[in-house]
Parts: C-alpha cells; structure tokens; sequence
C-alpha cells in the first residue's frame, strides 16, 4: 500500500498545515470526537482510515486498540507517518484538540469528560478487558447527540456495547464493511446487533462522517415550534410510521422523534423534513429503520448496579416478608427490549431467595414485554455476545450462563422464569395483581400527558405493597398519593392505598392523542380585570338577592350571597337539605312552591312570609325557578329570597279587632292551601302507587331472568372448571414433550459433536438454519449469520460450485459428493443430500465435511512409493 508522507518534517512539533476548513469553527467543547475501535491487527485499516481524512477536517479522532500490555506502543510513530494531523499517545488530563489524534497506551482503559483523556489501569484480567466499550460508553455520556463511533477490523465483539450507549443518546455509528476487513468479528458483531447507521468500506467512512456532521448542521438549525409546513411533514412521517408498523408515536415527546428524524436525515444527506417524507414514500424499508430508531431499544445487565443491588438486598426480602406462607410473586418489565433487565430482575431474586432461606416456597414469574417483534425475538432466544462480562460479575456468569460459542446463553433456570411477549404499553391492556414493575428509561421519552396516564396505571396493576422500580432519570413527579419513596437515589417506590381522582381512568383501554392542531397541554390564562368584570363583582357580591341552587330532591349545590336570614344548619348530623335548614316560618310554604314549581316547570313565588316568631318583622319574598338552560344545569331548581320591608302601622281604636279579623283570615287563607297541598299530595301517591306496582312487575320479571342468568353461569362456570383441567392436562403432555424434545436435542448435539462431521444445514433457499462446531473453521459464521445465503459467507474452501451443487441436488433429489481442497492446505470429502422431513417433504439439504487429509497425504505417499518402485524396476 502506497503510504502519504507527513509533509511536517518535525514531526509532532509543527503544526499541520490546513488548506481549507471542511467544518464551520467549533467551540472547543463541541468539536466532534470520533472514537475508533480496532484489534491490535487492525494497522492497515486505520492507516487507510487516517489517510482519506482531509486536511482540516474540524475532527479530533481517539483511537482504541487490543494492544499487547507487555510491549511498547509504536502505534503513535506507525501513524504519523501516513498523516499531516498531529498523533499522540494519550496522557491522563490529556486535552482533546481538534485536528489530532490520540492513541490509546498498551495496559491501560480509556475515559473522556468534558473533553479530557482519562487513563485507568485495567480491572479486568488479560483476555476479559474490553477498553473499546469502555471509551464508547464515556464518549456517549461526554458527547451525547454529538457522539461518533467507528468500528473496523478487530476480533471478538469488544465495541458492541458501547455502541449501544452511543446509540441511545442518538449517537452515530460507521462500521468497516467485513468483506475488507482482515479479521471481521468485531465488524459483524456491531452490524448483527443492528447498531450500524453506515456500512461501507473503510477509505469511504471518513467522507460519510463529514458529510453527516455537515448535514447535521443544517438539519439541527430547526428550532420549536416548528413552521406549519414542517409540522405537516412531521405529522406525515408519523403516519407512513403507524400505516407500516401499525403504532402511533404521536405521544411520544417532539423533540424526541424530531431529533431522531433529523439523525436519519443526516445520514441520507436530506435536508429538509418534506424531502425525508418523499424518501420514505419511495423506500419502505427506511420506515422500519426509522421505526427501530424510534424505539430506542438501548440496555444493558444490571444497569444502575447500586439500585439492583438495594433491589435484591432490602426491595425483595421485604415482599418476600409479605407473603410468610410463600407463593409466586409477579413481575412486570416494561419496555423489555431484548430482555437484560428481566433476566437480572430473575438472577437478583435468586440471589436474594439464597440469602433469605425463607421457610416457605417462593417462585417468580415475570412478563417482559416490548413493542419491538425482533428484540422480544432476541430475548426469548437468550443468546449474548462475551462483553456482556463488563456488566456480569464473574460469579453470575459462571451460575446463570452456559457459555455457548462466542458468547453465553441464559441458563434453563433463569429462562423459564420469564415470559416474553409484544405488547404496546400505551394501547393493550396491563398485567394485574403484580408485587413488581420495572419500567426504566421509557417515560423519559413520551409526553407528560401520557405519563399522567401510565403512572395511575402502573398503580392499578400493582397489588398493595407493590413496588415500581424507575430509570435513574425519572420519577412519580405529581403522583406521591400514589407512590411512596423507598429509596429516591436508586428510583424505587412503593405503591400507596390511594384512591384515584374521579377524572382519572384507572384502567384506560387506550390513549387518544388530541386532535391535529389541537394543542397538547391546555395552559390557564388569568382573565384580565377591568372596569366591567368589577362592578359586575361588587354588584353579585353586595346588591344582588340572595339564592340557592338545589337538586330536584333539595340538597343544596351553591350559595350565592348571604343566606343567614332564611336558612340555620339543622342540630345533629350535618344536613344540607334546604328544608331541613329553612328557618320556622318559611319551611311550609317553602316546600309547597318547590313541588308546585317541580310540577308546573314554572316559576313560583310565595310574597310576604314571616320569618321567625310572630312578632317578627323580618319578611321575605320567594320565588322558586326549575332550570332548563343552560344543558349543565337542567334539572336543577334555582331559589331566590327578596327582602320585604314592612309597612309603619299607627297605633289606632279598634286595632285589636282589627289584628282578629285579620289573622281569621290568615288562617282561613293557609286551610286552604293546606287542602290543595293535601289533593296534590293525593293526587301525587296515587300515581306513585301505580308507577310502584309497574315497578314490582318490573322487578319480578328481572328477577326471573337473573336466576335464568345465574343458571347459566353455574353451567359455564362448571364447563371452565372442565376446560381448566384438560388444559392444566394440556400443559403437563406439553411440558413432558418439551423435557422429550431438549432430550432428543442433547442426544442429537452429543452426537453430531462426537462424530467430528462438519455439518451445515441449508433451506430450499440455500440460508444457514443451523451448523455444528467446526464449520466456523471453513467459513467465516457467526450466530448472527443464521438466515444468511451461505453464499454470501467467505470460506476456506476452493469449491465454488458449491452453491450450484446445492441446487442440483434440490433439482433431482440425489447425492453430491466430491474432494475439496481447503486453502491451508487440508483436503474434506464434500457431500451434499437432500434434507427430508417426517412428512418425507425436501426442506433443503445437509452438507457434511469429514476431514480426509490424512487419507490424502497416505495416498500421495503410497504414489510415490509406487513411482518409485516403477522407477527402480
């Protein structure tokens, strides 16, 4: 390879010479940094690499190695020579600068905060350090949004994790094509975790991550609100969304999906919303990249150890204290991704369970449910890449893992402890009667109106006492009546006796978005005061009549003005029935206009009572108001009192008589309306006691069908009972043949192991469906290549028939067998048969590889020999 010499004979002491400025002039704490994972073998990729940055890029790179501990590192001289930019060997409190680059030193990990190299000596022994997750994880949380990793040719899947934390703050991330690559598993390990923005080879990265940051640029200059007409792009990107993936991100919080919108845009070099729009129209499979962007599915193992260690030391002995005769205690994870928190919430339970030793039985049962099909795929098959070791101890490793290829695979004991499902947390219905729900990091990203829906729910599903476990940046915020504080720092809550508000579904069936336009948050405007709105006030408050609105039975809604004079709280239980506190003098007449004003829906107004005694002179006109309007407050009676000032009557002769005559009168006058009140009433029972017989035969004939209906269901429930048992049956054949099924499979794995044939299985298409130990050796197969055309997978073999083979055995359905001769020199009897079901139907072939190498080399000798022996006769 032809290598460009520095043009900088100094060396590190003179400044690289910049002809042009790629990027716009950052300030120093927001230049981008470009992390770069690499194996130790990885030299001719950086070279390439640094070699097709430009002059000036704007760029800082931070390169980390599998280096030898015991050697030291020339990897700083190596690189200088092919560069202009400066290169240093990373120093603790080193500054990162634009246009250089910093190599990581031999035996040491890596860290960045605010811009500034940390050096660590490595807590892992040789053989387990996985430096390039650890950097990618602090660049991450360093760079956020801004943050950039790359990943070339390198071994195992050191990387894949701190890709992910890179991902989740919206990070992106370039991966070296594996076909160029020298050694591919890191590069293959990243793209088969579907982390990858960019895939290409490794001279064309640096010019995709300039033209990314300078789309970026332009992309981010759009600030909220957005205009209408990007606002109307971004509805339309949401609808594409839910008519492909069926699921409504319209709750999720604008911001969120704007800047990951804008993160796909910038990969793509769109600058515009509406140009995004056309280019999901016209490339479907962008709407499930965009989809999977959207869904953040970004965790880890016990992320947070201290939260999970008070989880398993004091959360869980407590609700195991709650349930002293034992029993299965129910979890909820929520937003399980590809299952690393249900696993950890199952290890920490069996921890504590070992430390406890309750007397009683307990067992756990978890549902770990996500949005996203693949990732619940993912975390049913329980496969993971070695790095998990950063976030595993060791002990747990080695108890709840089966180490398995490259990787580990969950232990019988943990995986069937938990129950995998898709499920969308904001629209199906929840788990019930749960002791735990662990749902960390997904409020953060929806709205506050839907948090104000899931925190009440999340409080239904729990059973009292239960506990809610969150992610270190969110909270219960308005909902302590529902949620107590067991520990604030490590986000656990307690679920209080709490009764919800009227206005709050405890159990929503779905989340409604508000209409389109329509805003999200009503804010409330203080009215403005003036002249009008306060005369209006003084005028209700000071001269206005007193009034009361009552229920049609007479309890009292509102007061308006002071009532002090009409009406007295009745002694005993509180009662706010106007009757009841109508003072003496008003209480008959009272109830009389009320009924008259009920029947007639008309005002009714009683002039001149008295109130109180006889020789008081306090009256009071009152009219009596059934409402129709307004629609709220039909059916409601409205009742209002007048002040009557009593006229000044002159001591006269004859006023004795005068007061007789004309309390006769009074008298006469009140018997009479008593007799129409008395008809009235008459009138009024005789109706009841139609409408109660009416009632009774009403009553009897429910009363038929209820027993009817009770019948039934002692029928149906007897049927359940039934059914219950034949699938309680159901489900010991389906266990027992399940036991049968990973006996056969043990067997089947022994044997084809103990045969030392190289098997792989192919479908009618000719993708790998499964392949035993060693046929990594003859091709480059990784558990992620499961589905792939093998012929898309490089091998060892000189056989490019292979394929064509295949075929033609699918064709007439007879054997292939052939010698092949490896490139290390080794020679395998190649055969290719039919792969027949117990239906006796072909699903693609088997092809075995048995080493003859040995065959071989005594054929060839006993060749020769003959030659030989011909020779010498």
């Amino acid at each position: 390879m032809k290598k460009r010499q520095n043009p900088a004979q100094g060396g590190q002491e003179t400044p690289p010479v910049v002809p042009e400025k790629i990027l716009p002039r950052q300030k120093d704490s927001l230049f981008p940094i470009v992390g770069i994972g690499a194996s130790a073998g990885g030299l001719e990729a950086l070279e390439i690499f640094l070699s097709h940055v430009p002059p000036g890029s704007g760029l800082a790179f931070v390169i980390v190695q599998h280096l030898d501990p015991t050697h030291q590192g020339i990897m700083p001289e190596l690189l200088q020579r092919i560069t202009a930019m400066k290169v240093f060997q990373a120093k603790d409190r080193m500054k990162v600068e634009a246009n250089c680059v910093y190599v990581i030193p031999p035996n040491k990990d890596m860290s960045i905060l605010h811009g500034l190299l940390y050096l660590f000596d490595p807590a892992a022994p040789r053989g387990l350090r996985l430096p390039i997750d650890f950097f990618f994880r602090s660049l991450a949380d360093d760079r956020q949004e801004g943050s950039i990793g790359v990943i070339l040719s390198g071994m195992g899947s050191d990387g894949t994790l701190g890709l992910k934390a890179i991902k989740e703050k919206a990070g992106v991330v370039l991966v070296q094509e594996p076909a160029s690559a020298k050694f591919d598993s890191m590069p293959r390990s990243a793209i088969g975790a579907g982390l990858a923005d960019i895939v290409a080879p490794v001279e064309e990265l640096p010019g995709k991550i300039i033209a990314y940051l300078r789309h970026a640029r332009i992309v981010t200059k759009t600030e909220f609100p957005l205009e209408e007409k990007d606002q109307s792009a971004l509805e339309k990107v949401l609808i594409l969304l839910r008519a492909k993936s069926g699921h409504d991100f319209s709750l999720y919080k604008k911001n969120t999906v704007y800047r990951r919108i804008e993160r796909r845009m910038s990969i793509h070099q769109i600058s515009r919303i509406a140009g995004y729009v056309r280019y999901l129209q016209e490339n479907p499979q962008e709407t499930e990249i965009l989809f999977k962007e959207l869904l953040i599915g970004v965790t880890r193992f016990f992320r947070d150890p201290a939260a999970w260690e008070e989880l398993r030391t004091a959360v869980i002995p407590e609700l195991l204290r709650l349930h002293p005769a034992g029993g299965v205690l129910r979890a909820w994870s929520a937003g399980c991704s590809t299952g690393e928190e249900a696993y950890s919430l199952a290890m920490v339970f069996k921890e504590a369970l070992a430390a406890v030793k309750p007397s009683a039985n307990f067992t756990l049962q978890i549902f770990a449910t996500d949005l996203d099909r693949d990732a619940i795929d993912k975390a049913r098959a329980g496969i993971y890449p070695a790095n998990i070791s950063a976030d595993v101890a060791p002990e747990r490793l080695q108890r709840f893992f089966v180490e398995e290829g490259n990787g580990y695979r969950i232990g019988k004991e943990i995986r069937e402890m938990v129950t995998f499902a898709t499920q969308n947390v904001i629209m199906d219905p929840p788990f019930t009667k749960l002791d735990l729900i662990i749902c960390r990091n997904l409020l953060i990203y929806l709205t506050p109106e839907l948090q104000r829906k899931l925190l009440p729910l999340f409080h239904y599903s729990l059973l009292p006492g239960g506990v809610l476990f969150l992610g270190s940046a969110e909270s219960v915020s308005a909902y302590t009546d529902l949620f107590a504080p067991l520990s604030i720092k490590s986000r656990l809550f307690r679920r209080r006796e709490s009764f919800l508000p009227s206005d709050q579904q405890a159990f929503p069936a779905s989340f409604v978005p508000a209409r389109a336009g329509a805003p999200q948050e009503l804010t409330m405007v203080k009215p403005v005061i003036n002249l009008q709105t306060l005369a209006d006030h003084l005028l209700l408050q000071h001269f206005s009549p007193a009034a009361v609105l009552v229920n049609n039975k007479g309890d009292i809604l509102y007061i308006s003005g002071r009532t002090g004079k009409y009406l007295e709280p009745a002694a005993g239980k509180a009662n706010w029935n106007i009757f009841a506190m109508a003072r003496e003098g008003l209480r008959f007449d009272l109830g009389s206009a009320f009924q008259k004003a009920l029947r007639q829906k008309e005002a009714v107004t009683v002039k001149n009572l008295q109130i109180g005694a006889e020789d008081s002179s306090q009256r009071v006109d009152i009219t009596v108001q059934t409402i129709a309007e307004p629609e709220a407050l039909q059916g409601m009676v409205m009742i209002v009192f007048t002040d009557v000032i009593a006229p000044l009557e002159k001591k006269r002769p004859g006023r004795a008589k005068s007061a007789g005559s004309a309390t006769l009168s009074e008298v006469e006058q009140q018997l009479q309306k008593v007799r129409e009140e008395l008809q009235a009433t008459r009138e009024e029972m005789q109706t009841s006691q139609e409408e109660l017989t009416s009632a009774n035969e009403e009553l009897q004939s429910t009363n038929e069908e209820l027993q009817s209906t009770n019948e039934e269901l002692t029928t149906s429930r007897e049927e359940m009972q039934s059914l219950n048992e034949e699938l309680q049956t159901v489900n010991a054949e389906q266990q027992a043949k399940m036991d049968e099924l990973s006996r056969v499979s043990n067997d089947m794995r022994n044997l084809l192991n103990s045969t030392e044939i190289v098997t792989v299985f192919l479908d009618n298409q000719l993708r790998v469906r499964r392949y035993t130990p060693g046929a990594d050796k003859l091709f480059k197969l990784l558990p992620g290549d499961v589905g792939r055309p093998l012929s898309d997978i490089t091998g060892n073999l000189h056989y490019p028939e292979l394929s064509e083979d295949a075929q033609e055995v699918l064709r007439k359905l007879a054997f292939s067998e052939k010698q092949i001769i490896t490139s290390d020199g080794r020679w395998f009897s190649v055969r290719i048969m039919p792969y027949r079901t117990m239906e006796d139907v072909i699903a693609g072939v088997v092809i075995t590889f048995v080493n003859i190498t040995a065959t071989k080399t005594l054929e060839a000798e006993l060749r020769a020999e003959i030659a030989r022996l011909k020779g010498d006769g």
